[in-house]
């Protein structure tokens, strides 16, 4: 049982696991190397849980999310992860444009320190406002999108967009560290951004950059476009459904050892993911992190965060749901509910 950094390789080849038939255990899964599964596999819990159900080998593959926006899709799409793990609007998009997945697993809300505006410390810019006529850069189809969006309409300084021209330009750059290149070098006077990826991380914690906005504690993206998610291919999820259970109570044994351990956790995670420890302990304990969060056992809840962002942003000018939406019947269907509270896979 082994991690195995398998970006590059899956996307250019394609690859794709062994298949298995329905009810049948899978002789090994691709699972997404992140904070919390480095720790579960440094610990044995994966292992643990997918030798239950017959599985012999558990392999964690880099999903590449944060050096190119959108990968964990095509991986997800051609077989190289089971599993992905995005934000609740990017998940949406992914399945509007026609991925055909489901959502398993939901976070409860997110937090106003998770993705703040963010300009140099030294930049004569103190608030969003001071945005107005200037440039912010991040990812399009990301919590870098979704959160300023917020802040600057209730700011009054609007984002454009393609169809309603707004107080701040919007610059879309995917790779995580051409955007943090393009604000040091002055070429964009903001980004937004999750502090606590170790990618950026550095950049917080060592003073270059300052906070100028934050998303508010009842908005929509707190409360429902910022909720992390797990999805899998629909198909997947009904032919091994044990097998995403598995995973999901490996997270949960995970998340409450890290609790009662999280100098050790920090540890593991630091050298798993290649990272100083610094960066590793900031993205367990900040309050920006995303990954250690508790879980959305309501599965109605679940369906009403996806409906009630959407609405928001539809109404907000955003083109790519303009073109592109989950009616509410989909969006009953994405939610996947046999792993919600009550469901017949649920670990709540």
């Amino acid at each position: 049982m082994t991690i195995r950094f398998l970006l590059a390789i899956v996307l250019a080849l394609g690859f794709t696991q062994k298949p298995a038939r329905a009810d049948e255990p899978l002789p090994s899964i691709n699972l997404p190397l992140e904070d919390w599964t480095v720790v579960a596999f440094a610990k044995g819990f994966l292992q643990e849980e997918y030798r239950r159900i017959g599985t012999a080998e558990v392999v964690l593959v880099d999903p590449g999310t944060h050096q190119l926006s959108g990968s964990e899709a095509a991986l997800l799409d051609r077989g190289g992860l089971a599993l992905a793990q995005r934000m609740m609007y990017p998940a949406t998009i992914h399945k509007a444009n026609g991925i055909d997945a489901s959502i398993v697993w939901l976070s409860t809300k997110s937090s106003p320190a998770r993705t703040p505006v963010l300009a140099l410390k030294d930049s004569p810019i103190q608030t969003v406002a001071d945005l107005k006529g200037k440039t912010l850069g991040s990812s399009r189809v990301s919590c870098g999108w979704t959160s300023p969006t917020e802040i600057l309409d209730t700011a009054g300084v609007p984002l454009d967009t393609k169809v309603r021209e707004g107080a701040v330009r919007f610059t879309n750059i995917m790779n995580a560290v051409a955007t943090t290149n393009a604000l040091l070098s002055g070429r964009i006077e903001a980004t937004s951004t999750h502090i606590a990826i170790a990618e950026q991380a550095a950049l917080w914690t060592s003073g270059q950059v300052k906070a100028i906005g934050r998303s508010p504690e009842d908005g929509v993206y707190v409360n429902y476009a910022g909720r992390v998610s797990y999805f899998a291919m629909r198909e997947f999820a009904e032919q091994h459904p044990r097998a995403i259970r598995a995973f999901l109570l490996a997270r949960n044994r995970t998340m409450a050892w890290v609790k009662s351990n999280p100098d050790e956790a920090a540890e593991l995670i630091a050298k798993g993911r290649r990272v100083p420890l610094e960066i590793a302990r900031f993205g367990l304990l900040d309050p920006s992190s995303f990954v250690f969060m508790e879980g959305e056992p309501s599965a109605p809840a679940a369906v009403n965060a996806v409906k009630s962002f959407q609405a928001w942003y539809l109404a907000h000018g955003d083109e790519i749901l303009a073109d592109h939406h989950l009616t509410d019947e989909q969006i009953d269907a994405f939610i996947d509910k046999r792993f919600f509270d009550g469901g017949e896979y649920s670990v709540y």
